[in-house]
């Protein structure tokens, strides 16, 4: 359970979350949202709880209304140096630090936070209680989803279009069938047993 929030009495907040955590391929992405209270937007919560049509539309909302967005990455060889937990710490210092304006107050999806000289709360399921991070959330997958399908064109193969670099079972059959490509994650325990048994042949 939380602890009981109380939002903070600030003038600038940004809501932060990530998506990409657990996919075998491709970067984790973050993204930090200062919303504009002039300009609600209806219809916010967990990216993951919207179908893609509602998130494209509420992207396309929160990108024209909110006060300042950024993105900010890990790319796959930066996750294999750091490992995944640093790396997304990293990607979520980035999109804060991309902002056209500073932020009085930062709020994180999850239960861990980067180091920032901001003050900053994490929160559990912060993308389904806090707009901002839900405003984040969406822009976050929108994002992660459209770089994928783009990838996909280059590896249809792999079906990234669909499996958004996850590891689902047909994408691990690809990976024993076609091998790994530059964009996958060779850190992670799928793709390191597939380099691990090419080198042993």
């Amino acid at each position: 359970m939380n602890d009981i929030f109380v939002y903070p009495l600030a003038h600038h907040i940004a809501g932060v979350d990530e998506v990409g955590r657990g996919a075998l391929v491709g970067p984790v992405i973050a993204a930090a949202v200062i919303l504009n209270p002039a300009h609600s937007i209806i219809g916010l919560t967990d990216s993951k709880k919207l179908s893609e049509i509602k998130r494209n539309v509420l992207y396309e909302k929160i990108i024209d209304n909110a006060i300042s967005w950024s993105i900010g990455r890990a790319e796959p060889q930066e996750i294999d140096k750091l490992n995944i937990f640093y790396a997304t710490m990293l990607a979520m210092q980035r999109a804060i630090w991309g902002l056209s304006i500073e932020p009085n107050f930062v709020l994180i999806d999850g239960n861990k936070k980067p180091q920032l000289s901001i003050a900053s709360q994490a929160i559990v399921k912060g993308d389904i209680f806090v707009q901002e991070i839900s405003a984040a959330s969406i822009i976050a997958k929108v994002t992660r989803d459209r770089e994928m399908i783009t990838l996909d064109k280059q590896f249809p193969e792999y079906n990234f279009a669909k499996n958004k670099g996850y590891p689902t079972a047909l994408h691990l059959q690809c990976l024993i069938h076609f091998g790994i490509t530059k964009h996958h994650r060779y850190s992670f325990k799928p793709v390191k047993r597939i380099l691990l048994n090419c080198l042993e042949k």
